[in-house]
C-alpha cells in the first residue's frame, strides 16, 4: 500500500508505483504549483530512472519547464529552488527505505516540503483524478543542470557560521560512507572544498546499498574499521538521499546520529556568539537542551517531521534547527535537512579545538537514546497510549505528536511513523539501561 504523509509518498516499486499512479501525481503536482520552473532530482535507486522519466514527460505535456539535476542529494534540489525563481520541485527518493521502495518528495516555492494542507490538496486531486485529453498551446521544455552540487557546496563553504580558513588549515583526514546513494559525489566534493584528505567508501551512485540504509551505529561497522585503519580524524555516513549525517570519531566509535545536531550547534554558538533559539522535534536528544542552557540559548520543540520543525523555525524566526536523526537545518543555506551543511558545521566545531573528536564529544552533555518500533498490525494505538498514560502518570505529558512522557533527565515518546506502518518508541536517559527499561515497560503493555 502506498504510504502518504507530509514526507510525500513511498511505496514498493512493483506494487505501488505503477505508471498510472505516477501520472496522477504529475498532474496533481502541476495543479498544486503556479506557472513557472520546476527543479527535479533523484537518488541513486535504479527504479528512479523510470519514475523520474514518467513524471518529467507528463509535466512537459502539461507545458511545464523542467530543470533536471540528475542524481543529487535531496537538499541540493531544495537549495536550487531556494536560490532561483523556481515555483517548486520534486525528488524521486524513498530516503532510508530498502532498495525495493521508492517515492516522491514534493517541494513548495519556498523550497520547503509540502505542508499538511498542501498534501491534503495533492492527495485529494489524485483520489479524484479523471484522465482527459491535455490541451495546451505549447509543450514544455527540459534542460539539464550539471552544476547544482557545485553551487550547493560553494554556498556551504561560505556560511557565516563557519571559519573556512580554520577548517582548511587543519587538513582533516575524513572517511565518507555515502551508501552508494545520492551523496556519492556531492559529499567527497564538499570535503575537498573544505581542504580535507578524503577516503571514499561506498561512493558510487549505483543504488546498490551495501549496508543498512540508515546511518545507524549497527550499519557503520565498515566505516568504523576504515577510520581506524586509515588513522582518520573522523568518519561521516549519510542515508541514500543524503539529508542525514552520522559521525564516527577517530577511535572508530559511532557517536550516534543524535549528536550530529549537538556538535553542529556547539560549533555554531562558538562562532556566532549569539543567544540562539534552536528548534528540534519531540524525539530528539535532550543533550541539545542541556547544551543550550549552558550557553544561554534555548530549545523549542515541534512534531516529528522536517516540515514541522521548519514551520516552527519560521514562526519563531529561528536560524538553526534540525532533527535527532542526523538532520541539520540552517536557514542561511535553505530550510531543509542537509548533510553537506552538517559536514561543514561538524568540521567547523572540530577546527575550534586542538583536541580529538572523541575529546570534544566527552565535553558534551551525555545521554543514551534507545530507538525501537512495533508493527501497528493488530494494535489499538489509542488503547496503547491510554495504558501508557496510566503507567507513567508521574511524568509531564506532551500530546503534540503521539504522546511523550517527560521527567527531568529522561523521556519516552510514542508516535505513529510518517513513513512506515509502525509505532515508534524512543526513550532517553543518562544510561542505556534506564532508557531501555522505559522501552521495555511500553512494550510490556502490548
Amino acid at each position: 500500500m502506498l504510504i502518504r504523509s507530509i514526507s510525500g509518498i513511498r511505496g514498493l516499486v512493483e506494487e505501488d508505483l505503477k505508471k498510472s499512479t505516477i501520472i496522477k501525481y504529475a498532474h496533481a503536482l502541476n495543479n498544486s504549483l503556479k506557472s513557472g520552473v520546476i527543479y527535479v532530482g533523484r537518488d541513486s535507486r535504479p527504479s528512479g530512472e523510470a519514475i523520474v522519466e514518467i513524471m518529467i514527460q507528463e509535466l512537459l505535456k502539461l507545458g511545464r519547464t523542467i530543470i533536471y539535476c540528475g542524481i543529487v542529494p535531496t537538499p541540493t534540489i531544495q537549495f536550487m529552488v531556494h536560490t532561483s525563481e523556481a515555483v517548486g520541485g520534486f525528488i524521486i527518493t524513498a530516503s532510508h527505505n530498502p532498495i525495493e521502495w521508492n517515492g516522491i518528495k514534493f517541494l513548495r516555492e519556498d523550497s520547503t516540503f509540502f505542508h499538511s494542507k498542501d498534501c491534503e490538496k495533492l492527495f485529494d486531486y489524485v483520489d479524484n483524478y479523471i484522465p482527459n485529453e491535455i490541451s495546451i498551446e505549447e509543450e514544455g521544455i527540459m534542460w539539464e543542470e550539471k552544476n547544482s552540487v557545485h553551487k550547493h557546496t560553494i554556498k556551504c563553504a561560505s556560511l557565516k557560521c563557519i571559519n573556512l580558513d580554520g577548517i582548511r588549515q587543519r587538513n582533516f583526514k575524513v572517511v565518507i560512507d555515502a551508501v552508494n546513494g545520492a551523496g556519492a559525489s556531492a559529499l567527497p566534493e564538499m570535503l575537498e572544498i573544505l581542504g580535507c584528505e578524503v577516503i571514499r567508501l561506498n561512493c558510487e551512485p549505483s543504488g546498490e546499498f551495501t549496508r543498512g540504509t540508515e546511518p545507524l551505529p549497527e550499519n557503520l561497522i565498515d566505516l568504523s574499521k576504515n577510520v581506524i585503519e586509515q588513522k582518520a580524524d573522523v568518519g561521516f555516513a549519510v542515508d541514500p538521499d543524503a539529508d542525514r549525517l552520522a559521525v564516527v570519531d577517530e577511535k572508530g566509535k559511532p557517536l550516534g546520529e543524535e549528536y550530529t545536531l549537538v556538535l553542529a550547534a556547539d560549533g555554531y554558538i562558538e562562532t556566532m556568539q549569539v543567544e540562539e533559539t534552536f528548534v528540534t522535534n519531540l524525539s530528539t536528544s535532550i543533550a541539545l537542551d542541556k547544551l543550550a542552557i549552558k550557553k544561554n540559548c534555548s530549545v523549542e520543540r515541534a512534531a516529528v517531521g522536517e516540515i514541522n520543525v521548519v514551520n516552527k523555525m519560521n514562526d519563531l524566526g529561528a536560524n538553526f534547527g534540525g532533527e535527532g536523526n542526523g538532520g541539520v537545518i540552517l536557514k542561511e543555506c535553505h530550510l531543509g535537512r542537509d548533510s553537506l551543511v552538517a559536514v561543514t558545521m561538524v568540521l567547523n566545531r572540530m577546527s575550534q579545538s586542538e583536541s580529538s573528536l572523541s575529546s570534544i564529544f566527552s565535553t558534551l552533555p551525555n545521554f543514551k537514546i534507545v530507538k525501537d518500533k512495533i508493527s501497528i498490525e493488530g494494535i489499538d494505538k489509542d488503547h496503547l497510549l491510554s495504558r501508557a498514560s496510566k503507567l507513567f502518570n508521574n511524568a509531564k505529558q506532551n500530546k503534540t505528536d503521539g504522546i511523550k512522557f517527560i521527567w527531568d533527565n529522561k523521556w519516552v515518546h510514542l508516535r505513529g511513523s510518517n513513513t512506515e506502518p509502525i509505532i515508534r518508541i524512543y526513550a532517553e536517559a543518562p544510561t542505556y539501561e534506564e532508557a531501555k527499561d522505559l522501552v521495555v515497560k511500553v512494550k510490556s503493555l502490548l
